[in-house]
Order: C-alpha cells, then structure tokens, then sequence
C-alpha cells in the first residue's frame, strides 16, 4: 500500500476543469493583471532547493547512538518477515542473514554496511527536459506533489473519485508551478481506469503533460517494469543508465516487506532508478506510541530495504523514507500537525544524514476535509518541520486533505504558494552587499524614512515573497471586490491556471512510440477492478 493510498473502484464524475467564475468587480481586473505581472517579473523557477540553513537537530549524538543500536537490536532479535518473496530471502541469506521461513534475522551492522559500502549520498534525477533535473540528497529539497489519492475535492463538485481527467489536471497544475519541481507520482488515482492499465496513462500523463521528473508505479513489479520501458521511450530510446524515476516503495508495518513492493524495488534497482525506502507508521498501531520507539523501528524497517536495493544492484540510488503520523487515542484516526510526528521527522532525519544516505520526509500534511483554518495550521506546523529538518525529497507537498484520502483543487494552490515561501526561507540571510544595504543605512539620518530611497527602490519589486493567494488589500477593497476568502479566490486560480497552461514540447515519433506501447500492454490484458 503506498501512502494513505485506499484504491476505489467507482467512478463520479470528470476531473475537466469549469469554466472560472467570475470572483472580482470588472474595475479590479486592472488592479490583478498588474499584480500577477509583477509576480512573474521576480519569481525565479529553479529544478531544486538548495537550503543555506543547517538542518535543526533534536537529538544529541549519544542518543544516535542509542536509537541506532535499538533498531540493530530490533534486526537482531526480532527480525522482519519477508511475505511471498523468496529471492529476496536467498539474497540476504546469502548476504549473512539467519533465515527461518519467512522470518529474516539480521547480525548487528549487516544491513547497515550494505548500505554505507555502495549507496550515494546524492544522485541527479533527470528531467525529460534538462534544465530541470533534480540533485536529489545533501542541502538540497525537491518538492513533488499530493501520491495515492483515491478521492478529489473542489468548492464546485465537492468530495468525488478522482478520473485520469483530474490525474492530468494535477500534473499540468504541477508543471506550470514555479514552486514545484518535481512532477511526482500517483498525484490521485483514476479510478475510471482498470487498475491493472492505469500505471500506463499515469506515466504517459508525467511524459506527455510534463518534462519535469517523475515517478513510476510500484504497484506490480510488472507495472514498474512498463514503467521502466515507457521512460526509455519518452527519453529517445536509451536510458543510459541515467536515473529518471524516484519512486515510492512502502514498508508494511510493523517488520514486514511483501512481494509487490521488494518486487518492484527489485526492478528499479536492476535499472539503476531511484527507491525511496519508506515505512509508512500510525503510531500506536503500527509502532510504539513513543518518538524514540517509532524512529528505531522506522531505522530498522528502512535498513532492510535499502539494503535490499544495494544487494540487487550496488550504487543504485536510494532514499530513506519516514512517514509517520499520531493517532486519535479516542477514535483511532490519524492526526496531523501535531508535535510528535514533527519529533520523529527530525530525528530520522538525523539518522538519515548519519547513514549517509538522502532523506524523504514531510508535506503539507492535514486531516482537515476542506481548505479551512485547520488545513492551514496543521499543514504549516508540518511544512516548517520539514524545511528545517533537512528533508531532501518532499512528497504530498501540495494537495493533501483528509488523511490523504483526497486531493483538493484549492488546497493544491494554497500549498503551492507556501512552497513558494519555503524556497524562500530556505535561502537564508543575504550577506552580499546589497543584503547588508550598509550604504543605504549610512545616507540616512535618524528618523527618516526609506520609503523613497535609492535602496528601497531598486528592491522593491523581490524584497519581500509576495503571496499569488493572500488578501492583503483593505477591508473596504476587498468588500468590493467580492469578499472572498482564500479557498474562494484558489478556486478562481487554479481554473485560471490550466487554462493557461501550455503543454512541452515533445517529439512526434516519441509519443507516437509511447501511445502505441500503451495500447499494446492494454491488449495483453484483460481488465482488474480493485
């Protein structure tokens, strides 16, 4: 299961985008054009982060040290369950590992050499199109969009199964972002496709609609295998042994690793393409209710399957995943934003940086339904974790709502322009001359302003991140300008947005390759529903 990914079945309604309504008074369009100039005039789109801030740690060294020992201990002792994979099991038998049926046991530092000895502490993820390929570990972020989305919102048609109609919509939402630099995965599942055919038109959709990276299916090693195939494709015909794809393999909690994930990590590998080891953890259900206990079963889930990837093919890209969430002790349902997962992140993050590896962690995380107050602040009290944690590869960056059940139009802009503050946070101080603006303070006396000032004016236009979303006009012009609030106005925007939206170019022989391919693997099979 990928993360909070509950596949449907049915199928209600198209993902097309309206037509925008209408949201200010005709004499504010002069206003509104002159604002999205300017924020076009100073927004630089760049294929990845590069903080300037060391990451916040929350653990000393010696605690490290205590929790990688526990997870050694949990490796030791209790081991892990391989379910259905038995090549995987005759590797790490292979490897040193003790072998009981299922049930794989590990010597103290086995996994954790594997890993060190081979794996790269960062790695370059192609684009189709060059210019934004990612670099993917050390003080680098990548943010990629909402995964496993088997509903979608908006404030017209409210809560839905999302179609390939919507799959699109969000891929062509998440090239033209400026904030996003990766293309992602499963943005939402289009349930009006057969579910055994859909990983073909969620990749053509990543190739076709977007040149920026992507990910694979990992639902069949079959599937990552199409996957694979498709990208060679869409890249001209030869990989390279280029790494193109970064995608999502899960753990399922508590120790164990089945066939379907181990299988297409297998493939991946094999093709020199990136897996993120990821345990995906509900505190108290699929791990100890405490921080320290959930990050050492989190360290020892994600070591075996590293180090599965290694002994498959040594080198091949990997990252060191962790999504972990609280729970309602009340209802059983999963909490976000809140401060113990925030604690997790931190110090896996910690013990990613130590193994040496990159680490994917994070998003605007909420379990709000709607883009209400609540989506803000548990979305941002994640967000801001993951930005000075340290986290290399963003996943559910934009988009998520109610535990990750639905993608949601709104809040897929709304988290979008919060990026946009990140990447500007995570630049840091500006040190240069400009920054230290020692001139402009010299020139001035005390007491005056610097509304008028040489320094002022030649800043203006990017001193300050200007929000695409916020209202900040006075409340007698935002009466008259129809009294939106913030999910009103992403409405408007994000309809705006696609159509604007301007496919890549792309060769017709390649998509005509790409196309033929597809409906080749659809003839092979008969249709699977759920």
């Amino acid at each position: 299961m990928n993360d909070a990914n509950a596949t449907a079945s049915n199928d209600s309604g198209s993902g097309d985008a309206p037509s925008a309504r209408a949201g200010r008074s005709g004499r504010s369009g002069g206003r509104a054009a002159r604002q999205a100039a300017r924020l076009h005039a100073h927004v630089e789109s760049v294929p990845f982060l590069t903080r300037s801030l060391s990451p916040f740690d929350v653990v000393s060294d010696d605690g490290l040290a205590t929790l990688e020992s526990n997870a050694e201990t949990i490796l030791e002792r209790v081991g892990v369950e391989i379910r259905g994979y038995p090549s995987a099991i005759e590797r790490f038998r292979a490897a040193g590992a003790e072998v009981d049926g299922e049930r794989v046991r590990f010597p103290r530092e086995l996994c954790r050499s594997l890993v060190t000895a081979t794996a790269p502490a960062e790695y370059v993820q192609h684009g189709r199109n060059p210019a934004r390929s990612c670099r993917i570990g050390g003080p680098h972020t990548v943010f990629a969009p909402n995964y496993g989305s088997p509903f979608v919102h908006d404030l017209d048609r409210g809560r839905r199964y999302a179609t390939l109609a919507d799959f699109e919509n969000f891929v062509k939402l998440t090239y033209s972002s400026t904030n996003l630099h990766h293309s992602g995965g499963t943005v939402c599942e289009p349930v009006d496709v057969p579910v055994n055919k859909r990983h073909l038109d969620m990749v053509y959709a990543h190739l076709r609609w977007s040149d920026k990276p992507f990910m694979g299916s990992v639902t069949a090693a079959e599937r990552a295998a199409d996957s694979v195939e498709l990208a060679r494709i869409g890249f001209g015909g030869d990989l390279a042994d280029r790494t193109v794809m970064t995608s999502l393999i899960n753990a399922s909690s508590p120790l164990v690793w089945d066939a379907t994930m181990l299988g297409a990590a297998e493939v991946y590998a094999q093709h020199n393409q990136a897996c993120i080891i990821t345990p995906f953890i509900l505190a108290g259900a699929m791990a100890p209710v405490t921080v320290a206990g959930v990050a050492a079963q989190t360290l020892a889930e994600a070591l075996v399957g590293m180090a599965f990837t290694q002994l498959v093919r040594p080198g091949a890209p990997v990252i060191f995943g962790s999504f972990a969430s609280s729970m309602s002790m009340q209802t059983g349902a999963p909490t976000f934003g809140t401060p113990e997962p925030s604690l997790v992140l931190y110090t896996v993050a910690q013990l990613a940086r130590r193994l040496g590896v990159p680490f994917r962690s994070g998003g605007a995380l909420t379990a709000s339904k709607v883009p209400d107050a609540q989506a803000a602040y548990e979305s941002a009290n994640t967000m801001q974790a993951t930005l000075l944690g340290g986290v290399n590869f963003v996943l559910h960056t934009a988009g998520w709502l109610e535990g990750g059940l639905a993608i949601g139009y709104e809040k897929f802009v709304l988290d979008d322009d919060q990026a946009g503050m990140a990447a500007t946070f995570a630049r840091g101080v500006d040190l240069s001359m400009n920054g230290q603006a020692i001139e402009a303070l010299e020139r001035h006396t005390p007491g005056e302003h610097f509304l008028g000032s040489q320094h002022t004016l030649a800043n203006f236009e990017t001193a300050f991140y200007r929000s695409a979303t916020a209202d900040n006009a006075s409340y007698e012009q935002w009466l008259d300008e129809g009294s939106l609030d913030s999910a009103q106005r992403a409405n408007a925007m994000w309809k705006q947005r696609l159509a604007d939206y301007v496919a890549p170019p792309i060769d017709d022989a390649i998509d005509e390759e790409l196309r033929a391919y597809i409906e080749r693997r659809k003839g092979e099979m008969p249709d699977e529903v759920g």
